[in-house]
C-alpha cells in the first residue's frame, strides 16, 4: 500500500518550477512586499505630518510650519480652484477644527501604517479622507473655474485613488504581521473582541 501525501503537507511547500527552484511570488515574499508596501505608504503621511508641523523646508518653510502658527491644511484648500467643492474647501481653508482633522489624520494614518496596527480603520478612515482630497483635485474636470485647463492626466485614478487602494489592500491582507505590530495588537483583549479594531 503506497502512502499518499496529505493536501495539507503539499499546501505548505513553496511553490517549484519545473527545474526545482523556488519560483518568485511565493506566500512569503508577497507577505514583505505588502510590509514594505504598508510602511511605505505610512511613511508618506507620517513625513507629511512632521513637515507640516515643523517645517523642514521641504513642502512646509519653516515659518509657515503648524509649531510657528501655520495652518497646514490652507495651502491645499484656498489653492482649490476647480470641482464641486471649490467654494466649501476654499472656505474651510484656516479653519482651526480642519487643521486638527486633516493633521490628526495624517498622524493616526502614518502611524498605523509604519506600526502596522489598526490596519482596519486605517483603511476606512483613510480612504475617507483620501476621497475627500480627491473631490478636492477633482480629476474629472478638464477646466479650472477660471477656464484654464486643468492638466489632470487620468479623469479617475490619482494619487489619493492609489493611496486609498494601498490602505486597503494591506488590511485585507493583515499586513502588519510582518515587520510590524499587528500580531501583538491582534492579540490586545478590545482588539480580540472587536475585530474592527484589527
Amino acid at each position: 500500500m503506497s502512502a499518499q501525501r496529505s493536501p495539507l503537507v503539499a499546501a505548505r511547500r513553496p511553490a517549484v518550477s519545473a527545474a526545482g527552484e523556488r519560483e518568485p511570488g511565493t506566500a512569503s515574499s508577497a507577505r514583505k512586499a505588502l510590509a514594505a508596501l504598508r510602511i511605505a505608504t505610512g511613511a508618506i503621511f507620517l513625513w507629511a505630518f512632521l513637515d507640516k508641523t515643523f517645517g523642514f523646508g521641504y513642502s512646509t518653510p519653516s515659518e509657515g510650519a503648524w509649531v510657528n502658527g501655520g495652518s497646514p491644511a490652507a495651502g491645499y484648500l484656498g489653492g482649490i480652484s476647480g470641482g464641486p467643492m471649490e467654494s466649501t474647501y476654499n472656505g474651510w481653508a484656516g479653519d482651526v477644527w480642519v487643521d486638527w482633522a486633516y493633521m490628526g489624520g495624517m498622524l493616526g494614518l502614518g502611524l498605523a501604517l509604519v506600526a502596522g496596527i489598526g490596519l482596519r480603520l486605517a483603511a476606512v478612515g483613510g480612504t475617507m479622507m483620501m476621497l475627500f482630497l480627491w473631490v478636492g483635485e477633482f480629476p474629472p474636470a478638464k477646466h479650472l473655474s477660471d477656464g484654464s485647463p486643468t492638466m489632470s492626466t487620468n479623469p479617475v485614478v490619482d494619487q489619493h485613488i492609489v493611496y486609498a487602494a494601498a490602505m486597503i489592500v494591506v488590511a485585507a491582507c493583515s499586513a502588519g504581521r510582518v515587520w510590524g505590530l499587528g500580531r501583538a495588537w491582534e492579540r490586545l483583549p478590545v482588539v480580540s473582541r472587536f475585530s474592527w479594531l484589527r
